[in-house]
């Protein structure tokens, strides 16, 4: 409890825990009761008002040798502005979204913009079967699912959308892909 209470005062919490760990009921443990952060202004918006702003904050090579380097300055942008998209659609605080991309940048971005606003999301590795996406969106009851038309995957386009649009048709609670 000391170890992780330190760790988190290197955060910021809109409102402070009352305790860090509550074992009372095991196995249904409860850390930091009573306090209240977000995960995405903790990884974005700390950083915006020092020298941290132009640093890197995602340094991303794709399989053909493509690269991106996004500072946090601009991480933030792309993350509201995925944020703002996201609320657009009606996403809200609570809402469960399933996640199926490549391992680009644009992943870290929608779970940042999921997590800015309050939303569950679930990260479905971009190379899953249909069956696997539609127990993952069942399991979570998904009313979104973020995806891509394809990836690279061992040096082949791996398409993603027709896996996703296979899986909707056993997928009743997803309203908007």
């Amino acid at each position: 409890e000391g170890f992780w209470g330190k760790i988190a005062e290197e955060f910021h919490w809109y409102k402070k825990w009352r305790r860090v760990l509550n074992a009372d009921k095991p196995p249904f443990y409860k850390w930091f009761e009573g306090g209240t952060t977000n995960i995405s202004y903790n990884c974005l918006d700390r950083h915006l008002g020092g020298p941290r702003k132009n640093k890197a904050a995602i340094l991303w090579e794709g399989e053909p040798g493509d690269q991106r380097t996004l500072t946090y300055q601009q991480l933030h942008r792309e993350v509201c502005k995925a944020a703002n998209a996201l609320k657009a659609l009606g996403l809200k605080k609570g809402d469960r979204v399933a996640i199926y991309m490549p391992m680009v940048p644009e992943l870290p971005i929608a779970m940042l913009a999921c997590a800015r606003l309050g939303a569950v999301h679930s990260v479905i590795f971009g190379g899953f079967s249909v069956s696997a996406i539609v127990d993952r969106v069942h399991d979570a009851a998904c009313t979104l699912i973020i995806t891509a038309d394809g990836g690279y995957r061992r040096g082949s386009v791996l398409p993603l959308k027709p896996v996703v649009d296979e899986a909707l048709k056993q997928c009743p609670t997803v309203e908007k892909v």
